[in-house]
């Protein structure tokens, strides 16, 4: 629903979000207020305040759930970058104790790996189009190499078993990546959270509608709130995207430049 939100500067969706805080405020106020004139007047305004406590109540649960899934959700994906760059990490080390011929082939499609998530992947990623479907080819290359060497000694065969495991646990950590990039807050969710926003802010202009000074303070104060929410949510609903979505500068760190 507001996919294209996350991708702005924070400050551009404050904005954005506040513009249209301000929007739907401004309308609820001009209707609740043409609304409570003549005969329906003394009906609104015996509208009890014990209303707001549990609209405020509900909104803040609901506000609540979905900080909870998208923090989660960025977690998980900063945890899998980690658990990426650390496997690959170990597979550059083990790659020392290979004869060198093999482990600098190892340690070359580690680079193209890391290069082709960092040039291809992370972009799909930001625009949530990433999928399972494709293989990331130089890590596959690397696996069947690591399958295909013949130890020459013990050591050998200590090596190979951890580079093999070293490497599928890159393909797993990848998988898990690129299945985090598609996460975010879905159309349901969004529409609820601003349904209940709207309500709130119509039942404190019922429960203020005798006095309108009041009223705007309190709707402004409550939407001003809720900008701060939706802003806060938007700009981490999916955890590749924007100017607070992860960076793959951990993934370019496992190997120094020039090897």
């Amino acid at each position: 629903m507001f996919d294209w939100l996350p991708n702005l500067p924070v400050v551009v969706i404050a904005l954005v979000v506040l513009a249209g805080m301000t929007l739907l405020t401004a309308a609820i106020y001009a209707v609740v207020m043409r609304l409570a004139e003549g005969e329906r007047a003394e009906a609104l305004k015996a509208v009890s305040p014990g209303l707001l406590s549990p609209m405020g109540i509900l909104f803040a649960l609901f506000v609540g759930f979905l900080a909870v899934g998208v923090w989660g959700n960025v977690d998980d994906a900063e945890e899998a970058v980690a658990d990426e760059a650390s496997a690959l990490r170990s597979a550059v080390i083990l790659s020392d104790d290979l004869p060198p011929e093999l482990g600098a082939r190892v340690r070359l499609l580690v680079r193209r790996h890391i290069e082709n998530a960092v040039n291809d992947e992370w972009p799909a990623m930001e625009e949530q189009r990433a999928d399972l479907t494709a293989i990331p080819v130089p890590l596959a290359d690397a696996l069947h190499l690591a399958g295909r060497f013949e130890p020459q000694s013990e050591a050998h065969t200590v090596v190979q078993r951890e580079l093999v495991a070293s490497i599928q646990a890159a393909f797993n950590a990848r998988r898990r990546r690129v299945v985090e990039s598609e996460s975010g807050i879905n159309a349901v969710k969004w529409l609820g959270l601003i349904a209940l926003a709207a309500l709130s802010l119509a039942a404190i202009a019922l429960v203020h509608s005798g006095n309108r000074t009041t009223a705007r303070v309190a709707m402004g104060v409550f939407a001003a709130a809720v900008a701060v929410v939706i802003t806060m949510l938007a700009a981490e609903e999916q955890p590749f995207a924007g100017q607070l979505g992860i960076d793959p500068d951990v993934l370019e760190q496992v190997l120094p430049r020039g090897s």
